[in-house]
């Protein structure tokens, strides 16, 4: 299954891609955006492995937008206008699709996207840079993963703590979202509030997890895949 973002500024364009979209069993569509802004958080709470991405749009263009992103998902273009192909494909994009539409050319570009994502599945699975981009207070903040203690989760936030007693931060997020761009071998949820970095933990003792000068519970449901992964650290 390849989840979906479509972005564009018009309603009827994006009302067409939806429905394109559903037609295609391989397909997910996780949300419908109106402009890069709304695709930025978007992008913080859903995993997303294709955008479908307009290039001319008020504020931040598409061309920005995806210049803009450290961990860029497949891109496949659709906008009025030809001129942007060639900048189009140097930011490696999947395909350039001109409005309108015809179903079979789509559907060929979104089968390029099945291929491509098979192959690096074979290639040996994701591989995880050393920093996340997170949208906080109206910016997107740099946040470098061996600096993270622990991960909390507060309904529709997460709250990052750091090792070395900087300020904790709040972005816009679920714990799951932010759990699938964490490399597993580093971190691990240990409660269904809490993600922890193994090498920051200081002890363990009766379920409970101390890092720095904080108590972390480990719950039932976690303790046999936590164990299993310090288990593999040591």
């Amino acid at each position: 299954m390849i989840r979906c973002l479509a972005i564009d500024d018009e309603t009827p364009a994006l009302d067409i891609l939806e429905d394109n979209i559903r037609r295609i069993p391989f397909l997910h569509l996780v949300k419908k955006c109106k402009n890069a802004y709304a695709a930025m958080e978007a992008m913080q709470e859903e995993t997303v492995d294709l955008l479908f991405l307009d290039i001319e749009m008020p504020g931040i263009s598409g061309l920005s937008f995806l210049k803009s992103l450290p961990n860029k998902p497949m891109v496949i273009f659709i906008t009025a206008y030809r001129n942007y192909a060639v900048e189009g494909f140097e930011l490696d994009v999947l395909d350039y699709l001109v409005k309108p539409v015809a179903f079979d050319r789509f559907l060929k570009a979104v089968n390029k996207a099945l291929e491509y994502q098979g192959f690096k599945q074979k290639e040996g699975g994701p591989v995880f840079p050393d920093y996340l981009f997170l949208h906080t207070e109206y910016q997107l903040t740099k946040i470098v993963l061996q600096e993270i203690s622990y991960i909390e989760g507060l309904r529709n936030y997460i709250k990052i703590h750091f090792a070395d007693s900087a300020k904790p931060i709040l972005s816009k997020s679920s714990l799951k979202a932010i759990e699938e761009k964490l490399p597993p071998t580093r971190f691990t949820r240990v409660h269904k509030s809490f993600i922890v970095s193994l090498d920051k933990i200081s002890s363990i003792r009766n379920d409970i997890i101390r890092i720095g000068v904080r108590d972390i519970p480990l719950s039932k449901s976690c303790r046999d895949d936590f164990y299993r992964k310090i288990s593999d650290a040591r």
